[in-house]
């Protein structure tokens, strides 16, 4: 009788053991929950943003790309330096009058919100609120020291391509 209780006591504590070593694991393996629209609101005020930046003329202060982001645009190597992007943002600029903007159209964050792909759309508009240009574009964003920066970019116009003459 003994021997059955002590049988008995051990299967216990082993189901118990069980038990609540599945409890524990089920606890480390659930997602932590993120919320969607707040980091979409902060991949958004990145944009607005980098746009004011971009719209003053002051490319320098453009702290929107992290020091290791790639840019990807049409017909063209990537850009992988910042003093390359510098240069290469420098001609847009040449009028005044023109404004960009961003809109976050979606945002596709990890479990863990650290990296946010962002499908968004641009468009750059002349003093008489005509617009010159418009596009779409994807970033990758991660976020480093409780911001998130640009690791990599691309976009593609959506104007009609224009004929050349002979």
């Amino acid at each position: 009788m003994m021997k059955n209780m002590v049988v008995k006591g051990t299967v216990l504590g082993y189901l118990f053991l069980l038990m609540t070593s599945c409890t524990i694991n089920e606890e480390k393996s659930t997602p932590a929950l993120i919320d969607k629209e707040q980091i979409k609101k902060e991949i958004q005020a990145r944009e607005n943003e980098f746009a004011e930046v971009y719209n003053s003329g002051e490319l320098k202060k453009i702290g929107y790309y992290a020091d290791d982001a790639i840019t990807f645009y049409q017909n063209m190597a990537p850009i992988t330096d910042k003093a390359e992007r510098l240069e290469f943002l420098k001609p847009d600029l040449s009028s005044d009058s023109n404004v960009i903007s961003f809109k976050t159209n979606e945002i596709f964050a990890s479990k863990d919100g650290d990296q946010v792909l962002e499908i968004g759309a641009y468009t750059v508009v002349d003093s008489t609120n005509t617009i010159v240009s418009s596009g779409n574009y994807m970033s990758l964003f991660e976020k480093r020291d409780g911001k998130y920066v640009c690791l990599r970019d691309m976009s593609a116009s959506d104007m009609p391509i224009e004929e050349f003459e002979d």
